[in-house]
């Protein structure tokens, strides 16, 4: 059962800081917020998540006609700090040639101390990373070029 105090929390929270959307995880329970306009839904799930190294799971895809990339872009789902890696000594999660799947894992964002995995949600090459790691990122904004298969 969640907490209706620690819900209200969470809500002002995003009020505070307009965000869209908030997506948390733990062994026992989910909770998805969304809000549109003044509206705020959440989506309580008493399903058993795996345990992650990395929080939250996010996902978000432009799927536009070709653009001049020649591709599908992979977009940001929020504002944050782009990460290629888990962590500094470790390799990027992809790299311009890879082949990717739907639940391939291509970057994190993170935003209020919490890592969001980004998973593509299409498959193909990628062709181009648009983003370093450590930078910020916006809302919609283009991470990656994918050759679809």
């Amino acid at each position: 059962m969640i907490d209706i105090r620690k819900l209200k929390e969470l809500v002002k929270l995003m009020v505070a800081n307009d965000l869209s959307e908030m997506d948390l995880r733990d062994t026992d329970e989910q909770v998805t917020i969304r809000r549109q306009g003044d509206t705020v839904v959440t989506v309580p799930q008493a399903t058993p998540v795996a345990a992650v190294a990395a929080a939250p799971v996010a996902t978000a895809v432009a799927e536009a006609p070709p653009t001049a990339h020649d591709g599908v872009e992979i977009a940001s789902p929020m504002v944050g700090t782009f990460y290629t890696s888990q962590d500094p000594d470790s390799l990027p999660f992809v790299s311009v040639g890879d082949t990717i799947g739907d639940d391939t894992t291509v970057c994190i964002i993170e935003a209020m101390k919490i890592f969001n995995e980004i998973k593509a949600q299409c498959s193909g090459t990628i062709t181009k990373v648009l983003v370093a790691s450590g930078d910020p990122v916006e809302f919609g904004q283009p991470l990656f070029i994918v050759k679809p298969q």
